[in-house]
């Protein structure tokens, strides 16, 4: 696959990419500028986005209309707070996509 990476997150979190060339968005705290910087990356037509877990919220509403598209792929992941779980829960809802039943629902 070939394509531009986009990276979203704190300064902390988006460091480590930017030093490996990719491009990167590092926010604050604001969730408006969370939103703006998803805009910009959605018109950016990147391939991948890598978004820390603990901004997919304020960003969540921006990628909801990338969804249904085969890019890009936007993959939550966690950071150094502890996790908490939407992460997991983005990555089951995409799975749930690709084979038709969430295999990391709770069966308890």
């Amino acid at each position: 696959m070939e394509g531009k990476v986009a990276v979203l997150g704190d300064a902390d979190f988006v460091m480590p990419f930017s030093a490996l060339g990719l491009d990167t968005f590092a926010i604050g705290d604001g969730a408006e500028e969370a939103a703006e910087s998803a805009g910009r990356i959605i018109d950016g037509k990147y391939s991948l986005v890598v978004v820390a877990e603990n901004i997919a919220p304020a960003v969540e509403d921006a990628f909801s209309s990338q969804q249904n598209k085969p890019t890009p792929c936007i993959v939550v992941v966690p950071f150094t707070t502890e996790s908490q779980g939407f992460a997991t829960a983005a990555l089951g809802e995409v799975l749930k996509m690709a084979t038709g039943i969430n295999i990391l629902q709770n069966k308890s």
